[in-house]
């Protein structure tokens, strides 16, 4: 699965279209960032491009979490260097059903804004 298939640039258009994106936060502040399927010790931090997607995550052990937004910019401007330094991973866009992609942090955001 490659970053650049259909799902991946309809994720894309979305986040650009409505600048935002979408990813679970407990009442406390604290994020969800778990371990990488794809890579060994690494963490990944999940984002969608929709509250709906991102709400049917809030399950088992992210119960306690909501889907919460960020905006697209303050994400790419704010986010992605120390998310980038601790070496954690993007989740894009994952579904219930399916495996997700997990993207570095730069490449993410450089494909963010070549869209």
């Amino acid at each position: 699965m490659t970053e650049l298939n259909q799902p991946f640039t309809k994720f894309i258009a979305q986040l650009t279209e409505e600048n935002k994106l979408w990813a679970l936060q407990n009442e406390a502040g604290d994020w969800v960032v778990c371990d990488s399927a794809e890579f060994e010790d690494a963490d990944v931090m999940p984002v969608w491009a929709d509250a709906e997607t991102a709400t049917s995550f809030c399950v088992d052990e992210w119960q306690t979490y909501s889907a919460a937004a960020i905006d697209l910019e303050d994400f790419l401007e704010d986010w992605i260097s120390d998310l980038n330094e601790d070496g954690v991973l993007i989740g894009v866009d994952w579904q219930v059903d399916a495996e997700g992609i997990e993207l570095d942090a730069i490449k993410f955001a450089k494909l963010v804004v070549d869209a």
